[in-house]
């Protein structure tokens, strides 16, 4: 669809430049040039530029409407069923079927098709991961779907490609085609439960989580079940966080912790009344949960 839409914009732009050099050249003005006669219409030059750009415009359209049918279609048999929810500003990816749900980072099975089924609780978003399946709006009060088959095991990343307020720059997301065999190691990572540390920097952190107010908006398996942020079960096993922008790092979470708004301005997260000595632990703890 991309290539087709490429190659019709270059030839348009190919004409166009093209007639403009000839003018220019040869109706360019000279020392001795005279008011040449004025034309007010022509007739077969109106009807043209209608025709040419309307026939231009259908040579897009129907394949378009084509591959939108397509994606947004019936699932096929054997999809795996994926409910995409786009908040301010991140990305929450719910498997029914498997009893698993992540953040910011969705993965898949190569070879296997893939139902998406987009749900807005705020703002209207816009699913768009440009090497897989093309562009679908979330939308508040209205499911859509996009159906597409991933074909081979890679990281593709993806935007919010809907303005939906102050961080939509930052509204990133990471899908991970596995291979089958590695998405199905993953699925049995999500289903065990977080390890627990019993000492050191990551078991001070625990207690911190515990006795501060991240308890009433995330969740963790066993110990909190907050449901307005992302869910921090498997924390540690995600590369990135805060809608894909930062790599999990030890120095990034806690930054994030101590001040969310100076990393991504309009920040839902309040700052925390955290030591850095907490913050630390904090994000060790988190770290910790693969």
């Amino acid at each position: 669809m991309y290539a087709l839409i490429a190659w019709a914009t270059t030839g348009v732009a190919l004409v166009v430049m093209a007639v403009l050099a000839w003018v220019l050249l040869r109706y360019r003005g000279r020392p001795d040039s005279v008011l040449p006669p004025q034309t007010r219409g022509h007739t077969g030059l109106e009807i043209a530029w209608t025709v040419v750009p309307a026939l231009v415009l259908l040579m897009i359209a129907v394949p378009t409407i084509r591959v939108i049918f397509t994606t947004q279609g019936s699932a096929p048999p054997g999809a795996l069923g994926i409910t995409v929810r786009a908040w301010q500003w991140w990305w929450e990816f719910r498997y029914p079927s498997l009893g698993i749900v992540t953040a910011n980072e969705m993965h898949v099975p190569a070879g296997r098709p893939i139902r998406l089924r987009l749900e807005g609780p705020d703002v209207i978003h816009s699913f768009w991961v440009p090497q897989l399946g093309g562009k679908r709006d979330v939308v508040p009060g209205r499911i859509n779907y996009l159906t597409f088959t991933p074909d081979a095991p890679g990281e593709y990343l993806g935007q919010c490609a809907e303005f939906c307020g102050t961080s939509h720059a930052n509204m990133r997301l990471r899908v991970m085609v596995d291979a089958p065999g590695a998405f199905e190691s993953w699925v049995a990572r999500q289903h065990a439960s977080p390890l627990e540390p019993t000492e050191g920097r990551a078991a001070e952190g625990k207690a911190v989580f515990r006795r501060n107010a991240c308890v009433g908006c995330h969740t963790i398996a066993g110990i909190s079940e907050g449901r307005l942020a992302p869910d921090l079960s498997h924390f540690g096993s995600r590369s990135t966080f805060a809608g894909a922008s930062f790599q999990a790092t030890v120095d990034n979470v806690a930054a994030w912790l101590e001040n969310p708004s100076a990393l991504k301005p309009g920040a839902k997260m309040p700052a925390l009344p955290l030591t850095k000595n907490e913050a630390d632990a904090l994000a060790a703890y988190l770290l910790s949960l693969k």
